[in-house]
């Protein structure tokens, strides 16, 4: 089974997504990233699926289930590189992505990111 490297820039964690993902692969993403937040107190989680052009229902929960796991440990995660197909494909599912913030490129999830741990200092990490 592969898994999905993560990679750590400051107080981020970065995921890019280069392969068409299996279920498998999916939930053992869920599970690093989980250790990995827990591991690193990451304060924030940029999931690159750009290089992704199809996805499921299974796929899109799974993004919405590590978004929520991540805000559960204190940390905000910004889904980017989002195609056109990926994104009418989860409005025809159903799948709204609740609490999934998103962004068109990396250069602006990382700005989001930013501002999201600006707050959280702001509300003395609350």
């Amino acid at each position: 089974m592969d898994r999905i490297p993560i990679l750590q820039m400051g107080k981020c964690l970065l995921v890019t997504i280069q392969v068409d993902l299996q279920d498998q692969t999916a939930l053992a993403l869920q599970d690093d990233l989980a250790t990995k937040i827990e591991a690193t107190g990451a304060h924030g989680v940029l999931i690159d699926i750009s290089a992704l052009e199809l996805v499921d229902s299974f796929i899109g929960r799974m993004l919405a289930s590590i978004s929520g796991i991540a805000r559960v440990l204190d940390a905000t995660t910004v889904v980017v590189g989002m195609q056109p197909a990926v994104a009418i494909t989860l409005v025809e599912l159903g799948l709204s992505l609740e609490g999934v913030r998103t962004a068109l490129n990396v250069e602006r999830g990382m700005q989001l990111l930013t501002a999201a741990a600006k707050e959280r200092d702001l509300d003395g990490g609350l």
